[in-house]
C-alpha cells in the first residue's frame, strides 16, 4: 500500500484557494497544542509528586509510630521509617525529573515553531503575491473580453449603416471602428502578458507549496516520533520509580525477618525486670493473742512464683 503524502493530498481546483494549506496549518497547531497539554501534564504531576514526597517526609520525622518499642522490632521500626524518607525523597527526585522533561518538550515546541515561522512567512508571501497576481489577470482578461465586443459592436455598425449614412458619418464609423482594434490590441497584449506573469508566479507557488509540504509532513514525523519516546520516557520513569520503592520496601521486609519475638520479650524482660518474688501471703493476726505474747511473729517466707 502507497503511503500519504502531505504533498499529493492538499490541493484545490481553485487557484486562489489555501484550504489544503490551511488545513495542513492547523494539524501542526493542533500537534503543538497537544505537546503543550502533555507538557502541562508533566508539570501537574510534578507537582502533586513533590507535594506528596514532602508530605510522606513530614510524616517519617513528625508523626510517632512504636516509638516505645524495644529491640528487634525497634530497629525494624526505624528502617521503616527510614525508607519511608527515602521513599518520599525519590517522590522530590522523581518531580524534578518531570519538570526536566516538561522542559525538554517546551524547548522541542519551540523549536519547530520557529523553522515551521519561516516556511509560513515564505508561503504567505507567494500566496498574497499569487491571489494580486491573479486579481490582475481576471481585470485584464474582463477589459480585454469588453474590448472585443466594442470591437464587434463597432463593425456591426459599419457594415449596418454602410449605404445609409453620408461619407463623413461613414468616416466616423471607420475611425470609431480602429480606435475599437487599436484598444483590443492594447488589452490583448496586457492579458496575455498578465497570463504569462501569473503563470509563472502559480510555477513558483506550486514548487514552494510541494516544499512546504515535505517540511511539514517531516516535522510531523519528529512531533510523533518525539511525542511517542516523551510518553514511552515517562511510563519507564513511572516503572522505575515503582521499582526504586520496592526495593526500599524489601529493605523493611528484610529487617521485619530479623525481627525476634523471643529475643524482644527477653530483651524487656532483662532490661525492665523488677524482681523475681512475689509478695508473701498476709496471715491472721489475732490481737489479743499479741498482746499476751509480745513476742513478734515473723512473717512467713516470700513465696515463690509458679511457673
Amino acid at each position: 500500500m502507497q503511503e500519504a503524502r502531505f504533498r499529493d493530498n492538499f490541493w484545490s481546483t481553485d487557484l486562489t484557494s489555501t484550504v489544503g494549506y490551511d488545513s495542513i496549518i492547523q494539524h501542526l497547531n493542533d500537534g503543538r497544542k497537544n505537546c503543550k497539554e502533555f507538557e502541562d501534564f508533566l508539570k501537574e504531576r510534578a507537582i502533586i509528586e513533590e507535594k506528596y514526597g514532602k508530605e510522606l517526609i513530614n510524616l517519617s520525622k513528625k508523626k510517632p509510630c512504636g516509638q516505645t518499642e524495644l529491640n528487634t522490632l525497634k530497629r525494624s521500626l526505624d528502617v521503616f521509617k527510614q525508607q519511608i524518607d527515602n521513599v518520599g525523597q525519590g517522590h522530590i527526585q522523581l518531580a524534578q525529573t518531570l519538570r526536566e522533561e516538561a522542559k525538554k518538550m517546551e524547548e522541542f515546541r519551540e523549536k519547530q515553531k520557529l523553522h515551521r515561522k519561516k516556511i509560513e512567512l515564505i508561503m504567505e508571501a507567494i500566496h498574497k503575491t499569487r491571489n494580486l497576481q491573479y486579481k490582475k489577470t481576471m481585470e485584464a482578461k474582463r477589459l480585454y473580453e469588453q474590448r472585443c465586443r466594442d470591437k464587434d459592436e463597432a463593425e456591426q455598425a459599419v457594415h449596418r449603416n454602410a449605404n445609409m449614412v453620408t461619407q463623413k458619418q461613414q468616416e466616423k464609423l471607420f475611425l470609431k471602428l480602429a480606435q475599437t482594434k487599436s484598444s483590443l490590441e492594447d488589452s490583448d497584449r496586457s492579458y496575455q502578458q498578465s497570463v504569462t506573469t501569473l503563470e509563472k508566479i502559480r510555477e513558483e507557488w506550486q514548487k514552494e507549496h510541494v516544499k512546504a509540504c515535505e517540511f511539514f509532513e517531516t516535522q510531523e514525523c519528529e512531533r510523533i516520533n518525539y511525542f511517542r519516546n516523551a510518553l514511552w520516557l515517562h511510563v519507564n520513569q513511572l516503572s522505575q520509580d515503582c521499582v526504586q520503592n520496592d526495593e526500599k520496601y524489601e529493605e523493611i521486609r528484610k529487617s521485619l525477618e530479623l525481627c525476634s519475638i523471643e529475643k524482644d520479650i527477653d530483651f524487656f524482660v532483662n532490661s525492665r525486670k523488677t524482681g523475681s518474688l512475689a509478695p508473701a501471703p498476709v496471715v491472721y493476726e489475732n490481737y489479743y493473742n499479741t498482746q499476751r505474747n509480745p513476742t513478734p511473729v515473723r512473717s512467713p517466707a516470700p513465696m515463690p512464683i509458679s511457673r
